[in-house]
């Protein structure tokens, strides 16, 4: 009974996994709305439903499936244009150390997909004095801190570069140790203008 029960808890998470997918493909919904919204879908007001949420781990493993089954025609010049776009953002501001993290890096992105910075100063005004000196309208909000719970939330500076949304979180220098490191399994979560000049190479798409 034990493993019958285990069973329907992982063929649940899946299927919530892949509906909470296509929110995200079709929607542009983020992973956390997607996957409540899949399983308020799925179980309705169950109690016990929380246990059976997927992470976002599992979600990416289904929206990489949809994107291979529903918009191979469409996503990889989407992707390739987003970080031709990336690459562009990420070199003008050089000097703050750009990473590119979220679904651009990770390769994952769609049409309402937008591109994620992580920049690195000794202050974060050095890096809004510089967007504003280029003219760049900004819209400042918080992000949460890559590194977890434990650290304050940092200012994120929003902003259109050739009408893609940015959204560049600003972060300390001392940031920088680790940011680029794997995780314990293995999994890099971001990459440097080198790093995606690689991606870019390897991700365009046939004509």
């Amino acid at each position: 009974m034990t493993t019958d029960a285990f069973d329907d808890n992982r063929q649940l998470r899946l299927e919530i996994a892949a509906a909470a997918a296509r929110l995200v493909a079709q929607d542009g919904a983020d992973y956390g709305s997607a996957k409540r919204k899949a399983a308020r879908q799925i179980l309705g007001d169950a109690p016990g439903s929380a246990q059976v949420l997927p992470d976002n781990e599992l979600i990416e493993e289904q929206l990489r499936l949809y994107n291979a089954l529903f918009l191979a025609d469409s996503q990889p010049a989407r992707l390739f244009q987003l970080r031709t776009i990336a690459l562009q953002v990420m070199e003008a501001l050089q000097q703050f150390h750009p990473l590119l993290s979220g679904p651009v890096f990770n390769g994952t992105a769609g049409p309402h997909d937008e591109i994620y910075l992580q920049l690195f100063a000794e202050s974060a005004k050095d890096i809004h004095i510089f967007l504003l000196n280029k003219n760049v309208v900004l819209d400042m909000s918080e992000t949460p801190h890559f590194k977890g719970p434990r650290y304050d939330a940092v200012e994120t500076a929003s902003f259109l570069w050739k009408n893609e949304g940015v959204h560049a979180a600003l972060y300390e220098l001392d940031d920088m140790r680790g940011a680029l490191k794997s995780k314990s399994d293995g999994k890099v979560l971001r990459t440097d203008i080198a790093g995606l000049r690689t991606l870019l190479s390897l991700s365009q798409p046939e004509t």
